[in-house]
């Protein structure tokens, strides 16, 4: 049987090994059960391996690895396949999270859409390509740690790459298997307004920070980030994503902080945008307002849709009777670290994004298997030559 046909058995073995991010806290012995990759980057391991394919545990940060496996092609060039072994946290989900339910021809649990579906996809395609005659490129396929907290995982095998040519990346997101050549970044900051905290039965000699916040978030609100539209992505966004404020009923408060997340289109410097940013929100009242550093700082994505990886993905979704066309994306991968580090790369994958993080989240297993056919695709059209270096 083709490897197509595995594809429930497997997504399900993987929504049911707990892969919750840490968030920066520890894993195994001490630490909550189901927090880190550790398990479900062993069961890729002796997957990819019960199938011939040499695969590696990587580690990134203490008994949090990456799986890194290799197909030799005919030529020394590789084709990154990329997806995170990570999930965010089950909290508030209707169904049960690692029972990897099969329903009406969709399986259900966390990580099934983002990314444990374009995952298995990734592998059953790497299997398929492995037990046929080489390609002219080979490939990489990895599943990395961290892409829901800090993107450690993805900056690690990157590292491991600094010798590797590599022709470009496919990194495996739920886009409704349309390609994605482009998404936005982001800039993420806190931002405080100090007042003098003061009792409530005389406000008047105090200053009320929740009160000096509302200008703030009125002047947020109004007031549109500058760049021009990106033909893909539209325009930049600025939305404030939470707020600290207050230390009891009867006092007035001396101090309010809220989260701003401004999403960046191509082209723009996140840390420049921050700068510009701070200069505006400090000026609206002088002397009250502090502006921390950022504390995520991520890069668009913008790789031509001619580049060979891209190009290639474009045409076996043609050759499939399905959309080529190149998207863009509005939300944050891997792909921004790749390609700042010299590889092309587009963001594909079974699933809707809608679905990711839900309470209820579920993929298609017609469209993992689908993934997977047009990503051996991909890898099997390439011809010798190309591009793309790590390093």
């Amino acid at each position: 049987m083709a490897a197509w046909g595995k594809a429930g058995d497997l997504l399900a073995d993987l929504v049911g090994i707990a892969s919750v991010n840490p968030r920066g806290g520890p894993v195994g012995a001490g630490a909550a059960p189901g927090l880190g990759e550790a398990a479900v980057a062993r069961y890729v391991r002796d997957w990819l391996a019960a199938r011939g394919i040499r695969a590696e545990l990587r580690e990134v940060l203490p008994g949090r690895p990456n799986i890194v496996a290799t197909v030799p092609g005919r030529d020394p060039r590789m084709v990154l396949l990329e997806s995170h072994l990570d999930t965010v946290e089950t909290d508030g989900m209707t169904i049960d999270p690692f029972a990897g339910t099969i329903r009406d021809g969709r399986l259900y649990g966390r990580g099934a859409c983002d990314a444990k579906g374009p995952l298995a996809a990734f592998m059953l395609a790497v299997a398929e390509l492995a037990a046929g005659p080489p390609p002219a490129a080979g490939v990489v396929l990895a599943g990395v740690v961290d892409e829901e907290h800090a993107y450690r995982g993805v900056l690690g095998l990157i590292d491991d790459l600094a010798s590797t040519l590599v022709a470009g990346a496919i990194v495996g997101e739920p886009t409704g298997l349309v390609p994605a050549t482009a998404h936005k970044g982001c800039v993420r900051y806190t931002v405080r307004v100090l007042g003098t905290a003061g009792h409530s039965s005389r406000p008047d000699e105090a200053v009320n920070a929740v009160s000096l916040m509302t200008r703030v978030i009125d002047h947020i609100g109004a007031t549109a980030p500058g760049p021009p539209a990106h033909p893909l992505l539209g325009a930049a966004t600025r939305c404030v994503t939470r707020i600290r404020g207050g230390e009891g009923p009867n006092t007035v408060p001396g101090r309010c902080e809220i989260d701003v997340d401004r999403r960046t289109l191509p082209g723009e410097d996140p840390r420049e945008v921050w700068r510009r940013e701070r200069d505006e929100l400090t000026a609206l009242i002088p002397g009250r307002i502090e502006v921390d550093e950022p504390f995520t700082v991520d890069h668009a994505l913008d790789t031509p849709a001619a580049s060979a990886v891209p190009a290639a993905l474009r045409g076996a979704l043609a050759a499939a009777g399905r959309d080529g066309t190149a998207r863009g994306m509005p939300f944050g991968t891997d792909a921004s670290k790749l390609a700042v580090a010299g590889i092309p790369s587009v963001v594909f994958g079974p699933g809707s994004i809608a679905d990711a993080h839900s309470a209820g989240e579920s993929v298609e297993l017609a469209e993992v298997t689908a993934a997977a056919r047009v990503v051996a695709a991909t890898v099997r059209s390439l011809r010798p030559g190309g591009e793309g270096t790590c390093g």
